[in-house]
């Protein structure tokens, strides 16, 4: 057991630093303080969220006593925050992608290795009950061995021309968006679900809004801006077909202007017995097909995987969705602390800094063949 609740910081106050704060929340975390995109901006955001202190810089967060801080800001700052962080004795849950390139990523990586702290990125979606159950049955010896893996995740909010994001640049986003953004999330799963890797792809990205208003919005917002229109450099959508390590093939679709499609993460995992499909959209369902027919399973925390049942935190038939998996993951991230503490173990399954520079050199590779049109190494 916790000798005392965890301290914890949250900077970036967007939409998904308020999905951080209710999962930390949630999992008994206290809620010290909060830094926001300007001093004036923290202040008023602590003040919504009744929190102490209103940090100005990160400077003034690496001096408090704050334990574990969660990285909710823009792509290009995940980084330098993270490594100073754990420079100084805290523990770090950094948003994805973990840096906007993949030298970046892997100095964030080795520093989390160097300095022992505990550090999570939330590729969240492992922690849907359903997608465990998944894992389980793939990786069991009654679904034979893999043929295929293929899949598409897909959203719309970018589908208007005059919505923008910060998201859209290359100087705060990265390079890649489409894929750095979401394809990230489709590449984790399906390895994390079937057990291999990723090891050569190919892609092709397209861009089909040259242009966008220049003035930043709050990602995933339908809200039209009349400024200034600026060329476009980031995809809109990314194809990629691959091998993996045990000469599988597989392919992914990846885009944020498929009209209808709010968040769509779908994936099929192909086996020599059973086939196996997952949709984001539908979490409570798992889809497993046979020769003789499919069934549809639903979560029920009485039934399956000892992982589907331990992450079930609602009883059968009481949908459980995105929060609740983003809950699942931010527990699981304390109780690592609390496991590097001396009191429990670290919870199955939680997505690290090397996880993260896995990812980033997926997306790199992903650039490197579109760019070059051909095959190339992961």
């Amino acid at each position: 057991m916790a000798e005392h609740n965890l301290r914890v910081a949250i900077l970036g106050a967007g939409m998904i630093g308020e999905v951080h704060r209710r999962a930390a929340l949630l999992a008994g975390a206290e809620l010290v303080g909060v830094m926001a995109s300007t001093p004036d901006r923290s202040r008023e955001v602590a003040q919504a969220w009744r929190v102490e202190r209103a940090f100005a810089d990160i400077d003034e967060v690496i001096s408090s006593d704050v334990e574990v801080v969660h990285i909710c800001t823009p792509n290009a700052s995940h980084v330098p925050y993270a490594v100073a962080l754990m420079e100084a004795g805290k523990h770090v849950i950094c948003e994805k992608p973990l840096g906007i390139s993949l030298a970046d990523a892997l100095e964030a990586a080795a520093v989390a290795e160097r300095t022992g702290m505990v550090n999570t990125i939330p590729f969240a979606y492992r922690f849907h009950p359903m997608a465990r159950e998944m894992r389980a049955r793939v990786q069991s010896g009654e679904f034979g061995d893999v043929n295929l893996i293929h899949g598409s995740y897909l959203q719309d909010w970018l589908l208007d021309p005059h919505a923008t994001s910060w998201r859209v640049d290359p100087e705060t986003g990265g390079p890649s968006r489409a894929f750095g953004d979401i394809g990230s999330h489709w590449c984790d799963l399906a390895e994390w679900v079937t057990g291999q890797r990723i090891t050569a792809l190919v892609s092709t990205t397209s861009i089909s809004i040259p242009q966008r208003p220049a003035a930043t919005a709050a990602s995933f917002s339908a809200v039209r801006s009349d400024a200034p229109m600026v060329d476009v450099k980031t995809e809109d959508s990314a194809l990629i077909l691959f091998r993996t390590d045990a000469d599988v093939a597989g392919s992914a679709v990846i885009s944020q202007l498929s009209a209808g499609r709010k968040n769509r993460l779908w994936i099929e995992v192909d086996g020599g017995r059973r086939s196996a499909v997952f949709d984001q959209e539908l979490p409570e369902q798992l889809w497993i097909g046979a020769d003789e027919g499919a069934t549809v399973l639903v979560r029920d925390p009485n039934h399956g995987s000892a992982e589907q049942r331990r992450l079930s935190s609602l009883p059968a038939g009481h949908a459980q969705g995105y929060a609740q998996c983003f809950e699942n993951f931010v527990s699981d991230s304390y109780a690592a602390v609390e496991a590097a503490a001396g009191h429990g173990e670290v919870p199955d399954g939680l997505p690290t800094f090397a996880d993260g520079a896995r990812a980033a050199a997926i997306c790199d590779a992903m650039l490197r063949s579109a760019a070059d049109s051909q095959w190339v190494k992961v």
